[in-house]
């Protein structure tokens, strides 16, 4: 009965258009209620969420990412790819997926990787004939790379949700290999639309315009080497790093480029706790529903269920992605990964999976998810800054989709892809 309350409660209200952080405590309140336990628990349970350590990273990774956008990073990770990729037939698209790779690796947001290249890029691309579908699919795609490799914030809540002392580290290393293979197939698929849709070949600008262009873009690159460097060396930890990276953002964006002035500090500023009050909330509001779930034993009865269909490991995670896939189209990344890790990572470690691996499946698949509507925030950011309807990004966006299943499907099947970075830094 009262599980019945707690998923009809959240369907009604999310078809209703409530915020998902709302929808989720709403129904959260609602089963305590039924349960008849004080409703101080909600908010003992919400505070407890949001109360762990490791999550003081988001807001400093989330400030540094729109520190580097609003300094001209992105500007410059353009000019390298377009450098390097632009002479090929429907060069701008590799450039897209290029530029959207390394900014992944400097922001670690989906999101903020599609702002920044698609405000690049975008526009250049229908200006040279490109069609606005192809412009805002490429764009929206390679952005999913940006959960992928280090740092990301997702990552962080991942961790954070298993319960089990994931480590931040792991999983940074863990996505690096997925990232570009991710990155490897959109940018494949990129180049085979452009290819059979005829679009033109950039030229290339000459090897002193290439050089000119990485020599600029290495302290922004650095960015991801100073975070990295400093965890596996032992100097700070993962949290402590993403103070660090603010500092170095803050340093280049000041006195390197020279673009970073007090306005853009400010708006960074507000922007950044605007998305992270955002984020906190509903990883609150995830926390007590996740609460509810695990007094009404629901892990442990879909854990059930699951190996009652089969024990067959390969089928397990077969229908372990599905669930995900299916989720990811009607709700949001985070809340999905607070309540999800819970509840399929039990069942992911008896099967043998390791809990890393899982975390970097789950990252992968709901990024998927950002691209899928009625959410898809990911694809309407992309959508909005092509000033294109979404439903037409929709019609071609298939062979994106393709690429990023294909790499889902090596990622879950293929363990050593996740797994070789950690274990070689960690001397297995």
């Amino acid at each position: 009965m009262e599980i019945a309350v707690l998923l009809i409660s959240l369907t009604v209200l999310f078809m209703l258009g409530v915020p998902v952080a709302f929808a989720l405590l709403g129904s959260s309140i609602l089963c305590f209620l039924a349960m008849d336990i004080p409703l101080v628990v909600v908010f003992q349970r919400m505070a407890a969420g949001v109360s762990t350590f490791s999550l003081m990273a988001i807001p400093f990774f989330v400030f540094a990412g729109d520190l580097m956008y609003r300094s001209g990073i992105a500007t410059r990770l353009v000019q390298i790819a377009e450098a390097a990729f632009g002479r090929s037939r429907g060069g701008l698209g590799l450039v897209t997926v290029g530029a959207s790779t390394m900014f992944g690796a400097v922001s670690g947001s989906a999101i903020a990787t599609c702002s920044a290249v698609g405000s690049t890029l975008i526009q250049p691309m229908r200006e040279k004939g490109y069609d606005a579908d192809y412009a805002v699919n490429v764009t929206a795609s390679a952005a999913i790379v940006g959960l992928l490799v280090p740092p990301s914030h997702n990552m962080i809540i991942y961790t954070a949700a298993s319960g089990i002392g994931v480590s931040i580290t792991d999983m940074f290393l863990a996505g690096i290999i997925p990232g570009i293979i991710t990155a490897v197939l959109v940018g494949l698929v990129s180049w085979m639309v452009a290819v059979k849709r005829g679009y033109p070949r950039g030229v290339f600008p000459g090897w002193n315009a290439f050089s000119r262009a990485i020599l600029f873009a290495i302290p922004g690159l650095l960015t991801i080497v100073v975070i990295m460097g400093g965890i596996l060396s032992g100097i700070f930890t993962p949290t402590e790093s993403s103070a660090i990276a603010v500092i170095y953002t803050i340093v280049i964006g000041a006195f390197a480029y020279r673009t970073l002035g007090w306005a853009k500090f400010r708006q960074a500023a507000a922007q950044s706790v605007r998305v992270t009050a955002m984020v906190l909330l509903i990883i609150g509001a995830a926390t007590a529903f996740g609460h509810a779930l695990a007094i009404l034993q629901a892990p442990t009865q879909l854990a059930d269920l699951i190996t009652a269909i089969t024990d067959n490991p390969i089928l397990v995670l077969l229908i372990v992605n599905i669930i995900l896939l299916v989720l990811g189209t009607f709700m949001d990344m985070a809340p999905l990964i607070i309540i999800m890790t819970p509840i399929l990572l039990p069942v992911m470690t008896k099967i043998g999976v390791d809990p890393v691996h899982f975390g970097i499946i789950m990252i992968l698949n709901q990024g998927i998810g950002l691209l899928t509507p009625p959410v898809g925030s990911v694809l309407f950011v992309a959508s909005s800054i092509g000033k294109t309807k979404m439903e037409t990004a929709m019609k071609t966006i298939w062979p994106f989709y393709g690429a990023l299943t294909v790499a889902l499907i090596l990622v879950t099947y293929i363990p050593q892809i996740s797994m070789t970075l950690p274990a070689m830094f960690n001397g297995k």
